[in-house]
């Protein structure tokens, strides 16, 4: 039989103390009143904290804190990819990787540390691109009515921005998941047009020929520049062509069914024979003094060979 001393014992008893921790856990919880269209109604929580993680036991009578603020995945990987509310990939593309996880309500970067907003960025839309200057950067609210577009023009300048080194990203909500500068003059010069357009439905027979210039540039232009049914126009090259043709008379000769015609014909025209101008467009993001003589000889020499052909037609 083992024999143990005295001081033995209290040295073992002493090491119990020492080693002792009382850990006293508080847990926060609460009482699921009803749960319904994804949302629930608790009673409890006294301690929650805003944007709080809460946990709900598995047969949904209660529910308690986690001291967690609500923190989704973030990578690179999550570019070009379709995830929910909390992240989660819906694809059907598999799992997305991620390395840090960052908080829902992020506070945004102060103004002082903001960079101004110096570049453009295009829709692709000639109607908005000609007078409507937006920047990268910058917030622009698109309000309509229901059914009138609105989305078709979200998702046309994201699609528009290709190649352009722009993170575009679409948010979906209230939806269910199964749907889920080329300055002032044109703006003007169609502002005049809706005037007189509406002045003209009087019956003045004798408006001057200034006024008639105004109404038949007008014409061409809502008809056949801004209300064109095609995709976006290539941003920069295309827009600058269309929008410099109109405002300086290139297309006042022309009858408003020939407009289209002639444009898509321009275009084509200046690609093949004149490639220089998407260079210097391309290259320096500007319509410099180059650029609009190259412009402005493909304008005449296709003028007048469109108009040779449809005089033979």
């Amino acid at each position: 039989m083992v024999t143990i001393q005295a001081d033995e014992i209290s040295n073992i008893i002493r090491e119990r103390i020492e080693q002792y921790n009382r850990e006293v856990k508080i847990v926060n919880t609460g009482t699921v009143l009803q749960v319904g269209d994804g949302i629930a109604r608790i009673h409890g929580l006294d301690e929650v904290m805003a944007g709080e993680l809460v946990e709900f036991e598995e047969e949904g009578s209660s529910v308690k804190a986690t001291g967690k603020i609500a923190q989704i995945p973030v990578s690179e990987a999550y570019l070009g990819r379709v995830v929910n509310a909390l992240a989660k990939p819906i694809d059907g593309r598999g799992e997305i990787a991620f390395s840090e996880y960052r908080l829902i309500e992020s506070p945004a970067p102060g103004i002082i540390s903001r960079r101004s907003v110096y570049e453009p960025l295009q829709t692709g839309l000639i109607a908005i691109d000609s007078m409507i200057p937006i920047g990268r950067g910058q917030r622009e609210l698109i309000i309509g009515d229901r059914q009138t577009g609105k989305t078709a023009v979200a998702t046309d300048t994201i699609l528009n921005q290709q190649g352009q080194n722009v993170i575009c990203v679409y948010v979906a909500i209230g939806q269910k998941a199964s749907s889920v500068a080329q300055h002032g003059k044109l703006k003007l010069e169609l502002a005049q047009f809706r005037k007189l357009e509406a002045f003209a439905q009087f019956s003045f027979p004798d408006l001057d020929k200034v006024y008639s210039r105004i109404m038949a540039r007008g014409q061409r232009y809502s008809v056949n520049c801004l209300n064109n049914p095609n995709p976006p126009s290539r941003v920069e090259e295309q827009q600058i062509l269309t929008i410099y043709t109109g405002t300086n008379g290139y297309l006042d000769s022309l009858e408003v069914g020939q407009v289209r015609k002639f444009l898509v014909e321009l275009r084509t025209y200046l690609k093949t024979n004149k490639p220089q101008f998407q260079e210097i467009i391309s290259s320096t993001k500007t319509f410099t003094e180059d650029a609009e003589a190259i412009l402005k000889e493909a304008i005449q020499e296709q003028r007048e060979r469109f108009l040779l052909q449809e005089q033979a037609a």
